[in-house]
């Protein structure tokens, strides 16, 4: 399914109130020119995106959609881009309209991580701070390995996108262009419902076509 960009003036972000987020100094006129994308800023560009409710997804060459499905309930739990090398975990949640919803949640999981033994390190990537995490996990075979990720957080208009990165782009920060390429073709539908901050926006099945 091809989405393309809504063009009336009245579903543009009206005001330059909501341009500048204070906390951080988030510039969201930056964020519709590079992506990710709001909804209601999604550029006309011609790119194949698929429909999964919250999030809309190019894949790029090389890589396909994966969809996590509850089997009891069939509810869409998450969404995985996976290639060869790695694959990047979407998720997207509701926040304040001019909030730092992304310096909230940092914090927590960074604990989360030194609770289960790991570590998670702070550093300035493309789309502002991220974590570098690892965490020791238990292999197929029965031993024990290291996991790295790499969790990557972005206001936006009243929702945050979180990607974590797994495979070679969480290890090989400086060398994972394409698939910071492909979080930045992402489009977020936040849709009007009230939510409370921190809330997860919905997933849905592909629609017929996309």
């Amino acid at each position: 399914m091809k989405f393309r960009r809504k063009s009336t003036e009245a579903e543009q972000d009206p005001g330059p109130e909501v341009e500048q987020d204070p906390a951080e100094g988030v510039d969201l006129s930056t964020l519709r020119a590079t992506g990710p994308y709001d909804a209601d800023d999604a550029p006309d560009d011609d790119v194949l995106r698929m429909d999964l409710g919250c999030v809309l997804i190019a894949p790029t060459e090389g890589s396909e959609v994966r969809i996590q499905v509850d089997e009891a309930t069939e509810a869409v739990q998450g969404v995985l881009l996976v290639a060869q090398d790695g694959a990047m975990e979407l998720r997207a949640f509701a926040a304040p309209r001019n909030g730092d919803l992304w310096s909230e949640v940092r914090p927590k999981i960074a604990a989360d991580f030194a609770q289960r033994g790991g570590t998670a390190d702070e550093r300035e990537g493309r789309f502002g701070t991220e974590l570098l995490c690892r965490v020791t996990v238990t292999t197929p075979d029965g031993g024990t390995g290291t996991q790295p990720s790499r969790v990557i957080g972005i206001n936006g208009p009243r929702w945050m996108l979180r990607a974590t990165l797994l495979g070679r782009p969480a290890v090989e920060v400086d060398d994972a262009e394409l698939w910071e390429e492909a979080l930045a073709r992402v489009v977020v539908r936040r849709g009007t419902a009230p939510m409370p901050p921190g809330a997860e926006l919905p997933l849905s099945l592909p629609r017929d076509g996309s």
